[in-house]
């Protein structure tokens, strides 16, 4: 026997499919409605990460604004006369601005391998001034050739002194003097191994994703480490008034600057004498090795040297600091004027040591006659010309800046000169493209001691 559904089974159960259907449905749309609230929940959460980023970001620049205001403070406060400030008569890390912090990258004058980054100014009067240098100089730079060298030579030259084809890049070669040190990257033969070298970052240390190219185990940086197109250095006194030239001064002249600095006047004859130990001098410290000659201290000559001078220039620009220059700056230096490497680099090395070793004793160029003797065959080079000071005007401020939490890390390179009494900011260059450039340590200590908002 059949048994047929009543309407009313059939209406139940198409009812009951109904809502099953609507069921189905509202499921469908709740999950959509969920996911749709994720992401946008989602999205917001990224918006305000990148919202606090690119605040922090804003307060990074703004603390490398007041870092710069603050090296012109200390340079006006600690940099008078030609002297180089010292990184212990200034904070140089992690120093505050609101919630932002700044470092000043420099470099250790004592660490021949530095494995971290150092703090301080960068003094520009201890490198080579690309202007002024010759080929013979910057030819026994590390890493250099004398193809390249030749090359700069040509670059600012006017006569053409090599035969380039920059017709091939694309632009003509500059036959002017170089206005930034960037502008290396124009001379013809020039790449990132000649410039750069193994210090991709410049901050002056082999970080983790630098490669060691030759296997020696530390940095070899490229030209821009030991150049400069910046140095200074004024040849009057700081109150404008002319300095007295040792090679015209009278003899009474000379009488009177003896007397004022303390220093006995027995001296005078063999000072003023004309003959080829003496007068004319080519350079300062060509006097300095006639005075340590006389029998004259080093101590009194340097009563004597900021009161003198052998040019006629209101301002010199090819003398390297020997208070700060680097030993492969001196060894190039000296090879440039004909002493031979293994004397030049002995030489170089023994004048880092001895100023590590003394540092209240290099008030004056004499310093270096008591580092390597009189009879030094590079004393005897040096003193052939004028090449040396131990006085500077131009430093480097390379200021990198992070906001809250570590985060919108900036890096911006300033160079001030203090060659007119106050401290102008001649150049600036943003180097944040070149990446994180404070090492482990600093990005280890940030993360500890800042938690994720």
């Amino acid at each position: 026997m059949n048994i047929h559904p009543s309407s009313q089974d059939v209406q139940r159960r198409a009812s009951r499919r109904e809502r099953g259907s609507i069921l189905v449905i509202v499921l469908w749309v709740a999950i959509g409605l969920v996911s749709i609230a994720l992401y946008f929940a989602n999205s917001m959460n990224y918006e305000l990460t990148a919202s606090d980023n690119r605040v922090q970001g804003t307060a990074a620049d703004q603390a490398i604004e007041g870092g710069a205001r603050y090296v012109a403070f200390v340079l006006e406060n600690f940099a008078t006369n030609g002297a180089v400030p010292q990184n212990t008569q200034f904070k140089c890390a992690a120093v505050p601005v609101g919630d932002a912090k700044f470092w000043l990258i420099g470099r250790d004058p004592g660490a021949d391998n530095p494995t971290d980054p150092y703090f301080g100014l960068v003094d520009e009067g201890g490198k080579l001034n690309l202007n002024y240098v010759s080929t013979n100089v910057l030819q026994y730079l590390p890493n250099m050739t004398i193809d390249f060298a030749n090359a700069i030579m040509d670059w600012r030259g006017t006569n053409g002194i090599v035969s380039l084809n920059y017709a091939s890049l694309g632009y003509a070669d500059k036959n002017a003097p170089f206005e930034t040190v960037d502008e290396l990257k124009l001379v013809y033969g020039a790449d990132s191994s000649l410039l750069a070298g193994e210090d991709l970052n410049r901050n002056g240390v082999l970080d983790k994703n630098e490669q060691d190219l030759n296997g020696n185990g530390q940095l070899d940086p490229g030209l821009f480490e030991y150049v400069t197109v910046y140095t200074r250095e004024p040849n009057f006194h700081s109150d404008g008034s002319s300095l007295t030239n040792v090679n015209t001064a009278s003899r009474s002249q000379v009488r009177s600057l003896l007397q004022d600095a303390g220093i006995s006047t027995s001296y005078l004859d063999q000072l003023i004498a004309t003959n080829a130990n003496a007068r004319p001098y080519k350079g300062l410290f060509g006097f300095a090795l006639r005075c340590k000659n006389a029998g004259m201290a080093s101590s009194d000559f340097a009563g004597l040297v900021n009161n003198i001078t052998t040019k006629t220039n209101t301002y010199l620009r090819n003398r390297v600091n020997v208070n700060t220059a680097g030993a492969d700056v001196l060894t190039a230096l000296l090879m440039g004027l004909n002493v031979d490497e293994s004397t030049a680099e002995s030489a170089a090395q023994n004048l880092v040591t001895y100023r590590q070793q003394n540092p209240d004793l290099l008030s004056s160029v004499a310093w270096v006659i008591d580092a390597l003797g009189n009879t030094s065959p590079a004393v005897t080079a040096l003193a052939g010309g004028d090449y040396i000071t131990t006085h500077s005007f131009q430093f480097t401020a390379d200021i990198a800046a992070v906001g809250a939490y570590g985060r919108g890390y900036r890096r911006v390179k300033f160079i001030f000169d203090v060659s007119d009494g106050t401290p102008k900011i001649l150049y600036r260059q943003d180097l944040s493209r070149l990446g994180w450039a404070l090492g482990d340590k600093v990005r280890q200590s940030l993360l500890a001691n800042n938690s994720t908002p």
